[in-house]
């Protein structure tokens, strides 16, 4: 080697040692400019200031937690007790919780010596340990308080309205009505509504107990009140999670059947013709670009809100994603298999039937079951949007700000509703293809 092919080998490995430093140095640079600059496009200082950490807890705890208030309408002076303030949940007439006390004076006991007065003339009394007596008098839309200029962090007010929150509960003054929230764990009325003979009992006293309603049995009867409940709805639940499901299965299926056909046309062992080819993928292309929701909402403009809807956009969706995998499966499959077929005098069609579609069947069918797993999640969103399904009921419950614990009720479902698909498609993957998944 002469001196000459020395110095540019040398001057080679210089130059790919300055280019490896560049890059060693380089990506970390690119990375740190890319989240400065995430860091300031998306605010994050200011949303680390907006964020309130004890709406966050109120939140969480209104999701395995339920209220009762204690309402006072200040115009007509009527006392109503409910569990969430919801009408369906009101107290029968002549009851209420132990620990409200007293007739002119209502006395609401929160616990750990906080206590709630209902006064005479739209007057109310806080007694909160640690704190001096807070006195509230409505009057018309205004408020009147003696309280100091310096309020506390869990006080908030103003002369239309009044917040107090302990830890013992809430309350929350207007000029039209005060209220009292006092919180207890569980979800309460989940199996069985005030109204109901077996609200209070025990399963041991429903199952071999004295009859609790003379016109029914106990078992047929808390079952009948348990799916009819008025305030959880479990009848409506489970048509919701069946509405999902349905959406997710005839989307997934219908797409299936329609794909596969038009996979051959877009693969180029059972497709010559170079146009047809091309237009076939160029359709997939198309309606598997654009995201399933936005199909739901021009389908919605179109046909209507409904679970047909939402099938129909996640049949789109997936005629395109499936088109591409199919055809990609078809154009690896083994020419040998099609031979042999072949050689028995086996028609055109006869080819595809016996030589093609057992090679692709267990591709196939493992994305059928994989996207039928995916797109129950879909469902739930999509249903959101088109009016159907589980998805309706969880923005309902969210839109109305209280009802927190039904949101966490309806995530529970979703949560299983998806680990029973991903179970079911394991195991009918296992049955079909042969193998356990």
């Amino acid at each position: 080697m002469t001196t000459t092919d020395l110095n540019l080998t040398k001057h080679e490995a210089e130059k790919r040692f300055v280019r490896k430093r560049l890059i060693a140095f380089g990506i970390p640079a690119v990375v740190a400019l890319y989240l400065t600059y995430i860091f300031f496009a998306f605010d994050l200082a200011g949303l680390a200031q907006r964020a309130n950490l004890d709406n966050a807890v109120t939140l969480a705890s209104d999701s395995w937690s339920h209220k009762v208030h204690v309402t006072r309408d200040n115009r007509t002076g009527q006392i109503t007790y409910a569990v969430e303030g919801e009408r369906k949940g009101r107290y029968p007439k002549g009851t209420r919780p132990a620990w409200v006390t007293g007739d002119d004076i209502l006395t609401i006991d929160l616990g750990a010596g906080h206590r709630v007065r209902y006064l005479p003339d739209n007057r109310t009394a806080v007694e909160i340990p640690g704190f001096p007596l807070i006195e509230v008098q409505a009057k018309g839309r205004s408020l009147t308080t003696n309280l100091p200029d310096d309020l506390p962090d869990w006080i908030s007010a103003s002369d239309r309205r009044v917040g107090i929150t302990t830890p013992q509960g809430r309350i929350t003054l207007t000029g039209a009505r005060t209220e009292v929230f006092n919180y207890f764990p569980g979800w309460e009325l989940f199996w069985f509504t005030l109204d109901s003979p077996y609200h209070g009992h025990g399963l041991a006293t429903i199952l071999f107990g004295d009859r609790l309603d003379p016109t029914r049995g106990n078992v047929a009867g808390a079952l009948s009140d348990w799916w009819n409940n008025a305030m959880w709805r479990h009848k409506d639940v489970a048509w919701a999670i069946g509405e999902t499901i349905l959406m997710a299965f005839l989307g997934t299926m219908g797409a299936a059947i329609i794909a596969l056909p038009l996979a051959f046309l877009a693969a180029r062992r059972f497709s010559p013709l170079l146009l047809i080819r091309a237009a076939t993928r160029r359709v997939f292309d198309f309606v598997r670009g654009v995201d399933a929701l936005i199909w739901t909402v021009v389908l919605a403009r179109a046909f209507g809100p409904g679970p047909l809807t939402g099938a129909l956009a996640i049949l789109i969706t997936d005629t395109g994603t499936f088109g591409k995998i199919f055809s990609e499966a078809l154009e690896n499959v083994d020419q040998k298999q099609i031979e042999g077929v072949s050689s028995t005098g086996a028609k055109p069609l006869q080819r595809y039937r016996f030589g093609v579609i057992p090679q692709v069947v267990p591709v196939l069918l493992a994305q059928i079951l994989y996207f039928l797993e995916s797109n129950t999640r879909s469902a739930t969103i999509i249903g959101a949007i088109t009016g159907g399904g589980i998805g309706l009921m969880l923005t309902q419950a969210i839109q109305t700000q209280k009802d927190w614990e039904e949101v966490a009720y309806y995530i529970v479902l979703i949560v299983a509703m998806v680990m029973f698909m991903d179970w079911f498609s394991g195991w009918l993957r296992g049955k079909l293809i042969g193998r356990n998944g």
